[in-house]
């Protein structure tokens, strides 16, 4: 098997877990993160933990990226871009604003390097398990290159086109999770008050036309499904923060493209209410009990 030398930068809830992956599988991992909980977790998982990005890049054969935003992103590729060896392979892993990765890619190019964004599906269970989805944009000979190490982090890449492709097929991935999600629960809080059980609708729209992920895995009330969160509070698989950040950059390009996507909207003004309100901690599935109360789901066109 050929090693990699990877400069890991963002070990948070996702990075630290997906570096362990590829401590894992052989690679050599110099990691960087400001959170001390992340750091001392990352050095029992056997990453090489440095205290400034840059020493982790000089030298390094890819670079990963697990930021919060694309802002942190542009600002760290600001930052070590200088001190990268020519030709190194940058790797964004973020979700990020498609205009943003795709300044990352020309940043990374102007400076001699080769990029790839590839933003994951499969939240922090999927991240610990290395079963990860990722979905790449970039040219065909880096994802070629970085396949090695999507493999050791994730059971599915996929190249979905050119710079900012893989961005681009998150955030239309997750405008169907939101909107469906949500249309699974209205569905369910109906049913409630037309007298019918959880059960009694699970059974019919799980085998019927009504049959989607956010039913049949994640499903949004407690009873049908034992290892969704509604079956333990609610607590995070993927969190409703996250949903509604990810909506909020599907928002971002439904308008920045004119295109018409009103529910794909609604969603994100549903998601962004319910995350600052009753579901700061909880997984995005919880929009049931925000829809059944009229709590915390009202968003800015109500």
């Amino acid at each position: 098997m050929v090693t990699s030398t990877v400069a890991f930068i963002g070990l948070g809830h996702m990075g630290g877990p997906m570096a362990a992956n590829l401590v894992r599988a052989g690679h050599r991992v110099l990691g960087h993160d400001l959170v001390p909980a992340a750091v001392d977790a990352a050095v029992k998982a056997g990453v090489e933990v440095v205290p400034h990005a840059t020493e982790a890049v000089t030298g390094a054969d890819v670079v990963l990226t697990m930021l919060p935003a694309g802002r942190h992103v542009l600002d760290v590729y600001e930052e070590v871009l200088a001190v990268a060896r020519v030709g190194t392979l940058f790797l964004d892993c973020s979700t990020i604003d498609v205009a943003d990765a795709r300044a990352a890619h020309a940043r990374a190019a102007d400076a001699g390097m080769r990029s790839l964004d590839a933003p994951v599906s499969g939240g922090v269970v999927g991240a610990e398990a290395a079963t990860l989805t990722f979905m790449a944009g970039g040219e065909e000979e880096d994802f070629s290159s970085a396949r090695p190490l999507l493999d050791a982090m994730g059971k599915k890449a996929v190249l979905c086109g050119g710079p900012g492709s893989g961005q681009a097929a998150k955030i239309c991935n997750n405008m169907i999770l939101g909107v469906s999600m949500i249309a699974v629960s209205e569905a369910f809080v109906l049913g409630e008050s037309l007298g019918l059980s959880h059960q009694a609708l699970y059974d019919v729209a799980s085998t019927a036309s009504g049959q989607c992920w956010a039913l049949s895995v994640n499903c949004p009330v407690p009873g049908p499904v034992p290892t969704s969160p509604a079956n333990h509070d609610y607590r995070p698989g993927f969190a409703a923060a996250l949903m509604a950040k990810d909506l909020g950059l599907a928002a971002n390009a439904v308008r920045s493209g004119s295109v018409n996507a009103e529910l794909g909207l609604r969603a994100a003004e549903l998601y962004a209410a319910y995350a600052q309100q009753a579901g700061t901690a909880e997984d995005f599935s919880g929009i049931v009990r925000a829809i059944r109360n009229h709590d915390g789901a009202e968003g800015g066109s109500s």
